[in-house]
Parts: C-alpha cells; sequence; structure tokens
C-alpha cells in the first residue's frame, strides 16, 4: 500500500532517484527515463479523457484501465529484475493485460472501415488527444527496447508486448472517436508539392 505523507524528501535533490529495490540511479538513467515516459503517456490519456468522459463513456472506461495499468507497468520498470531476492513480491504486467488490451482493441477495431491512407493526428479534440497520447507511449516503447539492450537490463516480454498494444489501441480508439474513422484526416501524399 502507497502512503504519502510528505511529497518532497530532498532526497533527489542530488538528482538521483530511488527505485523499488531501494537502488539509488540518476534520474537521467534510461530505466528512470523509460518509466517516466510511461508516465508521460499516462497524462497524455488522462488529457484524452477529459474530452470522452461524457460522450465516450465505453472508450473512457477502457482508458482508466490502461491508465491503471501504466501505473502497474511504472513499478514494473522501477523494480529491475536483478534475479535477486527483494523483500516483497514486485508488481509485474502480466500476459492476461496483453490480452485485455487486445480483446479491446479488436472490439473498437470491429466498427471502423478499413484504412486505405495513413492517419493524420487531427479530427475531434479527443481523437488529436489519443494521438498525442499514442506518439507517447511509442517514445515509452522506444526507451524500454534501448533499456532492454542494455547488457544487465531486463525488460520482460509482456511489459514490451503490453506498452506495443496500448499505442495501437490508443490508434484504433482515436478512429473510433473519429465517428468511427469518418472525421479522420487522411494523408494525401505529395499533395503540397
Amino acid at each position: 500500500m502507497v502512503k504519502l505523507n510528505k511529497i518532497y524528501t530532498r532526497t533527489g535533490d542530488d538528482g538521483t532517484t530511488g527505485l523499488g529495490s531501494r537502488e539509488r540511479r540518476l534520474k537521467s538513467d534510461l530505466r528512470v527515463t523509460s518509466y517516466g515516459t510511461v508516465d508521460e503517456a499516462n497524462a497524455c490519456i488522462g488529457m484524452a479523457r477529459v474530452h470522452l468522459a461524457e460522450t465516450e463513456p465505453r472508450i473512457d472506461a477502457m482508458l482508466a484501465r490502461i491508465q491503471n495499468d501504466l501505473f502497474d507497468l511504472g513499478a514494473d520498470l522501477a523494480t529491475p529484475d536483478t534475479g535477486g531476492v527483494l523483500e516483497y513480491e514486485p508488481l509485474r504486467i502480466v500476459q492476461s493485460q496483453v490480452e485485455r488490451l487486445e480483446a479491446d482493441i479488436d472490439a473498437l477495431n470491429a466498427g471502423l472501415a478499413p484504412l486505405r491512407s495513413f492517419v493524420l493526428p487531427g479530427g475531434k479534440p479527443a481523437a488529436a488527444a489519443l494521438h498525442l497520447a499514442r506518439t507517447v507511449s511509442r517514445r515509452a516503447e522506444r526507451l524500454m527496447v534501448e533499456l532492454r539492450n542494455v547488457e544487465g537490463e531486463i525488460v520482460s516480454d509482456a511489459a514490451m508486448r503490453y506498452i506495443n498494444r496500448v499505442s495501437d489501441f490508443l490508434f484504433v480508439a482515436s478512429r473510433a472517436v473519429n465517428d468511427n474513422g469518418a472525421l479522420d484526416v487522411l494523408w494525401v501524399p505529395g499533395q503540397n508539392r
């Protein structure tokens, strides 16, 4: 259980932060940057939800679950898997979270017309906000891939699958919000030459 009595601790004034393993790392460390970017994607989803709560309750509920899962992902990344023994069982992303997200993607995608071009971020404000969240989640994914390729750093397969599906979900959700794709802004190659 999380208990926050005091928001500032002064322990990070030296440019370091504590991981779930009690190890301290620089705030610029790739692991810290990875879970910080997951948090940034989560904040973008929160901004998208402001536009959806009343008009798209089904999608809003899906996004609420994703926001909670992204905190799980942040906790997963903030507690490096070193193979050592911890005082507690660390929170990890599991395959059932990936599968639920895939089911949500399939449910939304079923009502969409097939694409014949790439989609530009835009349409309704909620769709544009979902596109922004999508691009931030893709950045988080790239950072997690980079972290995974550092010797001694472990990022689970389930965590990688989950962050990959988040951006897929956000793309499909943006189209659903855009009247099932009718309001999508399509890319026209070379249009302004």
